[in-house]
C-alpha cells in the first residue's frame, strides 16, 4: 500500500514511532494533533513534504473528517492513562474511537488500525481497561476487518513508567510495591511497537487480527524496580504496600488529578496493578509481524543514566 495515512494521535510517545516507522515505508503520513505548532519536529522523520501536520480533535468529528480526506488507512493512537477535566476515559477510549472509525470509513480509507492496550477487558474492575475494551468493540462495529494493537507496558526514552520511578529514587528513600510488586509484566520497547502498528497498516494477512505486544522478558514489578536501581546505582527501600492501603494512596492520586499536576497513582491504576500485564498464550504478537523484540537491559542504559549520581559521567573518576 503506497498511500496516504492519516495517524490521530500521532505525536506522543509511540505515536513518533509510528510516523517514522510509516515514513520509512515510503508511504505519505498525515499527523493529526490537537496542538499542530507543537508537533513541526515530526516533518523531520521523513523526506521533504512526506509527513503533513494538521490540526483535529477526536471529539470533534467535522476535524477529524477533514483529516481523514484522501485517507487509506487510518491509526488511532489517542489515549489517556488517567482523567482530568475534559479528558475522560469514556469520550477518548470510546467515543473517540468511534469518532475515528466513522470519519475514516466516510473517507474511504480500507484499513483501521486501533491501538488498545494489554489488559482490556469488558468485565476488568479497573475503568482504563473497560473503557479500551468498550474502544475495540466500538471500532470493530465499523471497521470489522480492523485490527487491534495491544501493547504491554511501553518503555523507551520518553517512557512514562521507568523515567517516573527514576525520577522518584532521585528525591525518595523509598519506591512503592504496590500489592507487594508481585504483579508481573511484559515490557515492550517503543520502537519495536512503531514498527509493529506500522506493519499492521500495511499487511493484508493482519486484518482483523489482535495482536499483544510483549518483550521477550516477564518481570515482577518489583524485579523491575530492582533493575531500575541498579541501573542508576542508587539503593533504595523497596517498601511493599498492600492493595487496601494502595487504594488510600490512589484517592488522593484522584485528587491531585484534578489539579495541574500529574498524580502519582490513581484509584483506576491500582485497579490495574491486581492483573498480570503479559501476553496471552498463543496470542498472536511482534513476531507474526516480522518483529524480533528488543530486551529492556539492552535499551535502558542508554536513557535512565540521567538519575545517575553524575549522570552521563557517573562512571568516570571524579576529581579530588
Amino acid at each position: 500500500m503506497q498511500d496516504l495515512v492519516t495517524v490521530v494521535g500521532g505525536s506522543g510517545f509511540i505515536g513518533s514511532q509510528v510516523v517514522r516507522a510509516l515514513a520509512r515505508k515510503g508511504l505519505r503520513v498525515r499527523v493529526a494533533v490537537r496542538r499542530p505548532h507543537l508537533a513541526g519536529d515530526l516533518r523531520m522523520h521523513g523526506d521533504v513534504g512526506q509527513i503533513e501536520i494538521v490540526q483535529a480533535n477526536i471529539r470533534n468529528p467535522d476535524s477529524l473528517a477533514r483529516a481523514m480526506d484522501g485517507a487509506a488507512a487510518c491509526v488511532n493512537l489517542v489515549a489517556v492513562a488517567f482523567e482530568r477535566g475534559r479528558q475522560k476515559f469514556q469520550s477518548l477510549h470510546v467515543m473517540g474511537a468511534r469518532n475515528a472509525a466513522e470519519a475514516a470509513r466516510a473517507a474511504g480509507a480500507t484499513r483501521f488500525v486501533q491501538v488498545s492496550a494489554l489488559g482490556a477487558d469488558a468485565d476488568s474492575p479497573a475503568k482504563f481497561a473497560r473503557s479500551k475494551a468498550a474502544g475495540e468493540a466500538a471500532v470493530r462495529e465499523i471497521f470489522p476487518d480492523a485490527v487491534v494493537i495491544r501493547p504491554s507496558v511501553v518503555f523507551g526514552p520518553e517512557d512514562d513508567f521507568f523515567n517516573r520511578f527514576g525520577s522518584m529514587a532521585t528525591m525518595s528513600p523509598a519506591l512503592p510495591l504496590i500489592g507487594g510488586g508481585k504483579t508481573r509484566f511484559q515490557p515492550v520497547f517503543v520502537g519495536d511497537v512503531g514498527r509493529a502498528i506500522a506493519e499492521a497498516a500495511v499487511r493484508a494477512e493482519a486484518a482483523g487480527r489482535t495482536y499483544e505486544l510483549g518483550g521477550p522478558g516477564v518481570f515482577t514489578f518489583r524485579e523491575l524496580m530492582e533493575l531500575l536501581l541498579k541501573e542508576i546505582q542508587r539503593r533504595r527501600l523497596l517498601l511493599p504496600i498492600p492493595f487496601a492501603a494502595a487504594g488510600a494512596l490512589g484517592a488522593v492520586g484522584d485528587v491531585i488529578a484534578m489539579t495541574p499536576f500529574p498524580p502519582p497513582i490513581t484509584s483506576d491504576q491500582v485497579k490495574l496493578l491486581k492483573a498480570d500485564n503479559v501476553v496471552s498464550e498463543g496470542a498472536p504478537g511482534l513476531s507474526d509481524l516480522g518483529i524480533v523484540p528488543t530486551t529492556v537491559e539492552s535499551v535502558i542504559p542508554t536513557y535512565l543514566y540521567r538519575y545517575r549520581r553524575g549522570g552521563q559521567y557517573a562512571d568516570m573518576p571524579q576529581p579530588v
